[in-house]
């Protein structure tokens, strides 16, 4: 009986596992389909809406023109569609969801590094609407990502609706993204890829054929709805000489830096945004889209994601000064979108500047070498992909997603070349990517040592209420008989606009007090940034060591929440107990999760 029962365990315990690896590939394929379906959904709401801003399926193809209904107004209607668009995305998202804000990508990193994969359920159709909008009413953005927000929350919530453990549910995410990308531009290989080398930053054997199966599934559904051609039609490219390939070399090292000041102008021009803005946040779109409008106005190739302007630019259809406009006009046009609140991607203008990039150093290489330079439509595909490259840092994905474009295989060697290159220089001088900047800002670094999970929960998870503020210019005494009758030592301090500038203890309250001074809240309090309530909890516990005497948490410039000794110390204790008995399961069995 003893050597029945040996044999049969492991054929059940291996009927188990396979099992349990069916159900997920099952999964992957509904992820990929939902993801596919999403694509399509997005492509023809983005669609609708350009349609109804502008009277063209793409403004960009038909720039300066007029709308049909309002031929009055000329070209100067594209000053009035940002505004009109930012006043409905606006609110949307600062109501609903407001990490569909900026270019997805980072939020979706962010998830699967630091909160188990998972993204709440209302972030795919508000990532949705507000991008769609965005993208018609002519922020220059990409659709990628959002649609790879779309699909890894479609991931997420399967995932979490059948209860998988954290591991599967970062699986399905990475599956929603795959999907997403390659349903979006028609290439299934780069949806892999992508997943794999931004979204998981791992490589497993089921983790790539999970990703396989969700990406040829979105793929499939793509085709059969957008038809079985790539997002761009590109010419065909050959190299014709070898001396193309240290040209080739070059232009890798010059797109790697393009790829770079990409990331540094989008920052920057956010950063100015958000120091020049001090109206509530959802009408920040609308009023920002009075400025895109004016770029718009001046320069109406950037409307939208700009696919037509970008097709003409590899066929040689610009001169090398408006190559050099349109490149810094869609980083400034991309930037200032994502800067005043918009929501849609950066892969598509990272591509866009590459383009431009590209072409226009092969313009400078005809005129300095007309007999040897080859086509300037070669050196713009390889710009793509080095731009990229250079401000992603993903270099298969570079390289899968512009075979993928091109059919052309003539075309690989220089394409890679470039790429390690354009990777190599935008290693040497940046310590991030356009993606991980993002997060780098929070105080969110994606490459450090992994610390406890507690530690790396997003804050908002064990934060409390904040405590009624106190307002600058209070006097002593009266601050001293609200202390006295509060249940917390220490406020946070507001000014007349209920803006935090800083938190205050019942110490330096005694201390001011003993000395006889009657002085102002804000010369006592500590001045301090609040974090942002997906900043993990590792940085709330160095500043409550730190000496600071609770940390507050706000989003934007609300208080939204606030952090004590008292809150990490329950959330420790909250983790060390044991799980409520299920299910006649008793002890710490239940906290293994189910699925292994």
């Amino acid at each position: 009986m003893a050597m029945a029962t040996a044999r049969v365990m492991p054929l059940w315990t291996w009927g188990g596992r396979y099992r349990r690896r069916v159900e997920l590939g099952g999964l992957a394929l509904l992820v990929g389909a939902g993801a596919g379906l999403g694509a399509v959904g997005f492509r023809y709401l983005i669609l609708g809406l350009t349609r109804l801003l502008t009277g063209f399926d793409d403004y960009a193809a038909h720039p300066g023109a007029a709308h049909p209904g309002l031929p009055g107004l000329g070209r100067w209607f594209v000053l009035l569609t940002p505004v009109l668009a930012g006043l409905v995305y606006g609110p949307l998202v600062q109501r609903f969801a407001r990490e569909a804000r900026g270019h997805g990508v980072p939020e979706v990193m962010l998830a699967v590094a630091r909160s188990g994969g998972r993204i709440r359920p209302q972030v795919a159709v508000v990532k949705a609407v507000a991008s769609a909008l965005c993208i018609g009413g002519g922020g220059s953005v990409g659709r990628e990502g959002p649609i790879v927000q779309i699909g890894s929350a479609l991931g997420s919530s399967l995932a979490q609706l059948f209860r998988l453990d954290e591991a599967r549910i970062r699986l399905l995410v990475a599956c929603g993204a795959a999907g997403g990308i390659a349903a979006t531009f028609n290439a299934p290989l780069a949806g892999v890829f992508f997943a794999m080398e931004l979204i998981l930053r791992a490589w497993t054997v089921e983790a790539f054929g999970l990703v396989v199966v969700s990406s040829v599934t979105a793929s499939v559904i793509g085709r059969a709805a957008l038809g079985d051609e790539p997002f761009l039609r590109l010419p065909a490219f050959t190299v014709g000489h070898l001396v193309q390939y240290p040209l080739f070399a070059l232009l890798g090292v010059v797109a790697g830096l393009v790829g770079v000041g990409f990331s540094r102008v989008l920052y920057l021009v956010e950063d100015v945004c958000d120091h020049v803005w001090r109206g509530p946040e959802w009408l920040r779109p609308a009023v920002g889209g009075l400025l895109l409008g004016g770029v718009l106005v001046a320069l109406p190739q950037l409307y939208g994601v700009g696919y037509p302007v970008l097709g003409r630019a590899v066929a040689g259809g610009y001169a090398i000064g408006f190559l050099l406009v349109l490149l810094v006009g869609k980083m400034i046009a991309c930037s200032l979108t994502i800067g005043i609140g918009g929501s849609g991607g950066v892969f598509a203008p990272g591509l866009f500047c590459g383009a431009m990039a590209g072409a226009a150093f092969g313009d400078v290489v005809h005129l300095v070498l007309p007999g040897a330079g080859g086509s300037v439509g070669a050196y713009a595909l390889v710009g793509m992909g080095a731009v990229f490259a250079g401000a992603a840092r993903a270099p298969i994905t570079a390289v899968v997603i512009m075979f993928e474009l091109t059919g052309e295989y003539s075309i690989i060697l220089p394409l890679m070349l470039a790429i390690v290159l354009a990777t190599a220089v935008s290693r040497l001088v940046s310590a991030d990517t356009i993606y991980t900047r993002k997060l780098l800002r929070r105080g969110i670094d994606l490459d450090a040592p992994a610390e406890p999970e507690l530690a790396t929960r997003p804050v908002q998870m064990i934060m409390g209420p904040a405590p009624e503020p106190v307002r600058a210019g209070t006097g002593l005494r009266e601050l001293a008989d609200r202390l006295a009758t509060g249940t917390t030592p220490t406020v946070p301090v507001v000014d007349g606009d209920d803006r935090l500038l800083g938190v205050l203890d019942t110490r330096q309250v005694l201390d001011a007090l003993a000395a006889g001074e009657d002085s102002d809240p804000l010369d006592l309090c500590r001045l301090v940034d609040p974090l942002e309530p997906d900043a993990p909890v590792s940085t709330a516990i160095r500043l409550i060591d730190d000496g600071l005497g609770a940390v507050p948490i706000a989003q934007g410039a609300t208080l939204v929440g606030w952090v004590t000794q008292r809150d990490v110390l329950a959330a420790v204790a909250e983790a060390w107990r044991p799980a409520a008995p299920r299910d006649g399961v008793r002890g710490t069995a239940e906290a293994v999760p189910a699925h292994r």
